[in-house]
């Protein structure tokens, strides 16, 4: 087996972890308080989509699955972002409302995680994100039945080019695609520490307050 093809050391691929130290007196009372000053860092520290965040969730009979989307919006009451209804995510969250967030900062050595039920955003909110969109996600939107198996990518751009030709100016939203806001039970908040001692502490919801707990790394 060649240099080429041969697999990487595993061993070897390892990065110090060294960040500021992280302890419960720097959190601010809330999660969500605490999220606005970490994804302003991330903004001001130039990463690449910093609202890009790993979701997980489940089928009604358990079986996982997870892939990448973008956080539209946060505010006391969770985390938004929007989605095909009928693809895999949305009927997962059909099914099964719950779900986790997971926004990897690697360049920061820091990552959050989300863990809360999901809700469907009202219409007329997805409806105001939906026409803020640019003309060609719209017509998108219409034109990807999303998860759903296609024959080629040629399917796909016909489908798009005669959606196109019919709304040529203002497509309407879908009956099948809006947001979900995930509502969140547990947030935690990890810092990269030297020696994988990492800081991790998780806000814990209790009643109308939260528990700030430190976990082991």
């Amino acid at each position: 087996m060649d240099a080429a093809s041969s697999p990487p050391s595993f061993a070897g691929l390892r990065r110090t972890y060294e960040g500021q130290p992280l302890t419960e007196a720097d959190l601010a009372s809330d999660p969500v308080t605490q999220f606005g000053t970490w994804f302003a860092d991330a903004v001001e520290a130039g990463l690449p989509e910093p609202n890009a965040m790993v979701l997980a969730t489940a089928s009604a009979g358990g079986r996982p699955t997870a892939r990448t989307v973008l956080l539209k919006g946060y505010d006391p009451e969770g985390f938004v972002f929007y989605t095909n209804y009928e693809s895999r995510k949305g009927r997962d969250l059909t099914e099964n409302p719950r779900a986790c967030l997971v926004f990897p900062w690697h360049p920061l050595r820091r990552q959050v995680r989300v863990e809360g039920s999901v809700v469907r955003l009202p219409r007329e909110d997805s409806a105001a994100y939906f026409h803020s969109r640019p003309y060609g996600s719209r017509i998108g939107a219409w034109a990807s039945r999303q998860s759903a198996v296609v024959r080629s990518r040629e399917e796909l751009d016909d489908r798009f080019r005669e959606l196109a030709e019919r709304w040529p100016e203002e497509p309407p939203m879908p009956d099948f695609w809006g947001g979900f806001r995930v509502v969140p039970s547990e947030v935690e908040f990890w810092q990269g520490q030297i020696d994988r001692m990492h800081d991790r502490l998780r806000y814990r919801r209790s009643g109308d307050s939260w528990i700030v707990e430190r976990l082991a790394p």
